[in-house]
């Protein structure tokens, strides 16, 4: 199992926006290296444009508010007693604050759980996520700073095996059922996580938060590393949709 889920990680760098220009690239060095002129051309040029496209404010702006225009911010008057935060990534240093450790998007999906808690009656948090490669899993750093930040630890369940979306969604219809929830994740994998909890017979009520959309850019913006990872996520979400719909 672990073999296979590094192997996908890997096939996906190649695959997403970063690791497809630098395939490209280097494959076209090599054909250049040998010789082979015209080829290496085109694939240096594929290199080049596609690292230029995806680096471009406004198209990665365009790639990702078709993800996020998908589900609005949670109404925060429902009646909800479960509130499922999906798990992001960390890191383990004590010289840092708890707030540090936490990457932005685990951040703000936190906050975000937490808000829904503070805003609903007998609720209950639950945190998930693996260690990755640190020594302590997600889940038990989003459960302390909820606990930092006023949330009762009697009302805070986490598991620390789930290594993706769908081990967390298991997890989480064995606590929930079919009873409706309220699903926390970043704005961009919201309709992924949505597909996936829903497949296994699932009520989830979206709770996007993270986004990253603007509501326009300038055409003549250049292209920058800010726009490179927006289309990372993107890309990232649109292949895992795509991979949903082809096994299923």
């Amino acid at each position: 199992m672990d073999i296979l889920f590094y192997l996908k990680k890997i096939v996906t760098f190649f695959i997403e926006p970063l690791g497809f220009t630098i395939t490209f690239g280097l494959v076209g060095l090599y054909l250049l290296h040998r010789g082979k002129y015209r080829v290496s051309k085109l694939f240096l040029t594929i290199s080049i444009g596609s690292l230029l496209l995806f680096s471009y404010p406004p198209f990665a702006n365009l790639l990702v508010t078709n993800l996020e225009d998908r589900y609005h911010k949670y109404e925060y008057t429902k009646d909800i007693r479960y509130i499922h935060v999906l798990g992001a990534g960390h890191t383990t240093d004590p010289s840092q604050p708890l707030s540090s450790q936490i990457c932005s998007a685990g951040l703000k999906r936190d906050i975000e759980g937490i808000h829904i808690y503070n805003r609903s009656k007998n609720s209950k948090i639950i945190f998930t996520g693996y260690e990755g490669f640190t020594d302590t899993p997600a889940s038990t750093m989003n459960s302390k700073l909820a606990i930092s930040l006023g949330v009762k630890a009697e009302d805070i369940i986490q598991n620390p095996k789930p290594k993706d979306t769908k081990e967390e969604a298991i997890f989480a219809k064995s606590i929930v059922g079919e009873e409706p929830f309220a699903l926390v994740t970043s704005a961009t994998h919201m309709p992924r996580a949505m597909m996936i909890f829903q497949s296994l017979g699932m009520h989830p009520v979206a709770a996007p938060t993270d986004f990253v959309k603007s509501k326009g850019y300038n055409l003549l913006a250049a292209p920058n590393i800010d726009a490179l990872n927006r289309s990372k996520r993107a890309i990232h979400e649109y292949m895992g949709i795509a991979w949903r719909n082809l096994t299923n």
